[in-house]
């Protein structure tokens, strides 16, 4: 039975139902009268209040209750009748970008990645689609921006596209993009029909190295310096270890007498911890920067306020005697001489510069082989050991 006008202000405590749903709920002896609204979804109950009946007169909960019923025949939520969404305000590229990085930020393992997601979409991306909103932008824009660094920037370029291409999934997880949309800056059945293969217009490019049996020369005039260049430089060559990994070197990864330092995993490029042997001049070196600095904290300190060794202050040792070699050239020349002048195993070598193993060997490597890593490095510290050729210092440029 429809409720009257009369029934509303009078009916007691309870629930007295109006029809098509719509029920006058009465509480608190009569003080307290309220609507509702209940309808049954997926064989459940459910009920949504549409407010006091001193607001919302019978007729007008009656309207309203008509156009409920409708949203459910539609399929859609009554409750976005009565409480319309808000409109969501849908980023830019650039925002959306930026947010991502954040997002993406705890799982970088530094900074300068970062800095490089930041910086290539700055320099690039951002002046071509930073202020399109995600679902606009098409191929056509991704070209704008990729063909012109392709055969110039090809590395820059493959990686940016990367990070487009992320930032864009994002934007369809997050309802900013259609996700049955092809990505614009995906590769895969996209680009690869409009690009060349990076592999096939890249130029590569090796890090410049000091020809192996240059090096004891080489090492025999840094032994004749005890700045924190000289010592850093002479340890990275003795450990084949990347140039970061020594400069930022703390006493707490070192084991003297283990004769080991173990790089921990935050701080190599594999993600992996990684432990070196140390020759018997490695350990000399270090007993001298001990000397020098004390064994609290780094051990090659920089000028400023004791800090990490900055990667010039390597470099510039290393260029006093080869000016167009690289620090981490030194990597190159280890693996050189290791396969031109020893018998040890391939695996054994690849172990000393710390390469990751894919596939199935990476699977079931189960040991680091120290023992032998540790005779492939004496082996090496012999060698450097040696009286070199004299090197005559080049002339001032």
């Amino acid at each position: 039975m429809a409720l009257t006008t009369r029934q509303v202000s009078t009916l007691k405590d309870g629930n007295h139902s109006d029809g098509d749903g719509l029920y006058l709920r009465v509480r608190n002896q009569g003080r307290a009268r309220s609507w509702v609204f209940r309808w049954k979804q997926a064989g459940k109950v459910r009920e949504l209040g549409l407010g006091s009946v001193d607001l919302r007169p019978l007729k007008e909960a009656r309207e309203l209750v008509l156009s409920l019923r409708k949203a459910i025949r539609d399929g859609h939520d009554p409750a976005t009748i009565l409480h319309p969404v808000e409109e969501r305000r849908i980023p830019t590229f650039q925002e959306l970008a930026q947010d991502t990085i954040e997002a993406l930020r705890p799982g970088w393992r530094n900074a300068k990645h970062c800095d490089q997601w930041a910086n290539t979409l700055r320099d690039y991306a951002y002046p071509v689609i930073g202020k399109l909103l995600p679902a606009n932008i098409t191929v056509d824009h991704i070209l704008a921006i990729l063909s012109p660094i392709w055969s110039t920037k090809t590395e820059t370029a493959t990686r940016l596209r990367q990070r487009i291409e992320t930032v864009l999934d994002r934007a369809a997880v997050l309802g900013y993009r259609d996700r049955d949309r092809v990505n614009p800056a995906s590769w895969k059945s996209n680009l690869e029909h409009l690009l060349p293969k990076a592999k096939k217009v890249a130029k590569r490019q090796h890090f410049a190295a000091v020809p192996y049996d240059d090096l004891p020369a080489l090492m025999s005039k840094l032994r004749e310096k005890r700045t924190a260049g000289a010592l850093a430089l002479r340890l990275i060559a003795l450990t084949a270890c990347r140039s970061g990994e020594i400069r930022g070197l703390q006493w707490s990864e070192i084991d003297l007498q283990a004769k080991t330092l173990t790089i921990p995993a935050e701080r190599t490029k594999t993600g992996k911890p990684h432990t070196i042997p140390l020759s018997c001049e490695a350990v000399k070196i270090l007993e001298t920067a001990a000397a020098l600095w004390g064994t609290d904290g780094i051990v090659f300190r920089g000028q400023r306020r004791g800090r990490q060794l900055w990667d010039v202050s390597v470099s510039k040792e290393l260029h006093q005697h080869a000016p167009d070699a690289t620090v981490h050239g030194l990597r190159s020349s280890f693996r050189d001489w290791a396969a031109d002048r020893t018998h040890h195993s391939r695996e054994v070598i690849e172990q000393c510069l710390s390469h990751a193993i894919g596939n199935v060997e990476g699977a079931y490597r189960r040991t680091d082989l120290l023992q032998k890593r540790r005779a492939v490095m004496d082996d090496w510290a012999r060698f450097l050991g040696q009286k070199g050729k004299v090197i005559k210092l080049p002339a001032k440029r």
